[in-house]
């Protein structure tokens, strides 16, 4: 456990509860896997051996339970509405999903979007991923943070709160700004716009963070936090191999901002990656990210090959 820095400890006095991959299966003995194979390849991350079996074992047990808590969450607003005497409508069930880069964070989100949709009480899933709400480039580059990209201080907080009150608060539709990966950038003027969904997952590095000394984080309007966690040594080597599948992916195009990556050899590849690494991710994971984990409601333990290997979650 050492490697994971900041144990998260579970025990009797633990406010977690550490269930093991076969108990948190059996959860979901009977129910059907309602993923097409072409669906989990488009799910799929780039190197995540994401297959039906970890679909079946892990996400559609997670599903219902998303389900589950949505479904008492709206269970009790129409009690406390009928207490109060009062008519308001139902606001959207807010799950925001964190974790290191490379992990498989965004991953999980996509695939929690798709099968919390397939249950009957949660049909509007609406998913937003926090890039959009980066600063852009040019901006980052005025403060001097365009190589701390992804720590705390590279986002628009502000909007990304104002962004998720509004969804929670109601509001017909609420646009959220869009990050191209290939620009590396804020695309300017372009927007995804949620309309009062029954579920809106929010993913990003740094979802999980307490408030300021005054004031809310994001995190306060979620109503489950989900923790993707790894040994950091496994996040690293991922990311690396990650980084060599887009030298002939996504670097590979002439508009990408990473094309001059593109021609790097195996070697070259490695050490570069090994540098963003050390020099950017792990610090933030280690100084901002892994430091939120106990903040989580559900943590999903991954093992070196990808595959959850148990689930800790909140007791109640």
């Amino acid at each position: 456990m050492s490697d994971r820095a900041g144990g998260l400890h579970t025990g009797p006095r633990s406010p977690f509860l550490e269930i093991e991959r076969a108990d948190w299966a059996a959860l979901a003995q009977g129910v059907p896997q309602p993923l097409t194979e072409a669906e989990l390849l488009h799910l799929r991350g780039l190197g995540e051996p994401l297959d039906s079996l970890e679909v079946a074992e892990v996400y559609l047990p997670l599903s219902r339970l998303l389900n589950l808590y949505a479904t008492g969450a709206r269970q009790l607003h129409a009690r406390t509405s009928a207490f109060l005497n009062s008519s308001t409508r139902t606001t959207p069930f807010v799950i925001g999903v964190a974790g290191s880069v490379a992990v498989g964070k965004s991953t999980v989100a996509r695939l929690l979007r798709e099968l919390l949709a397939r249950w009957d009480d949660t049909p509007r899933v609406e998913l937003v991923p926090t890039d959009g709400f980066l600063l852009p480039n040019a901006e980052l580059e005025r403060r001097g943070l365009l190589q701390r990209k992804g720590f705390p201080e590279s986002y628009d907080r502000r909007a990304l709160l104002r962004f998720v009150a509004a969804v929670k608060s109601g509001m017909p539709e609420v646009r959220a700004p869009v990050y191209s990966h290939e620009a590396y950038d804020i695309v300017p003027d372009a927007s995804v716009i949620v309309h009062q969904p029954d579920v809106l997952i929010v993913e990003g590095l740094n979802v999980l963070q307490p408030p300021p000394r005054t004031g809310l984080a994001v995190s306060d309007l979620f109503d489950f936090g989900i923790y993707v966690d790894a040994r950091t040594s496994d996040i690293e080597r991922w990311y690396v191999e990650r980084f060599r599948r887009l030298q002939t992916a996504a670097f590979a195009s002439p508009r990408s901002y990473f094309h001059r990556y593109a021609s790097l050899d195996e070697a070259e590849a490695r050490a570069t990656a090994s540098s963003i690494w050390h020099a950017i991710n792990e610090p933030n994971l280690r100084e901002n990210v892994l430091p939120t984990r106990s903040r989580a409601t559900l943590v999903l333990r991954k093992a070196a090959d990808h595959a959850v290997r148990s689930v800790l979650l909140r007791k109640i």
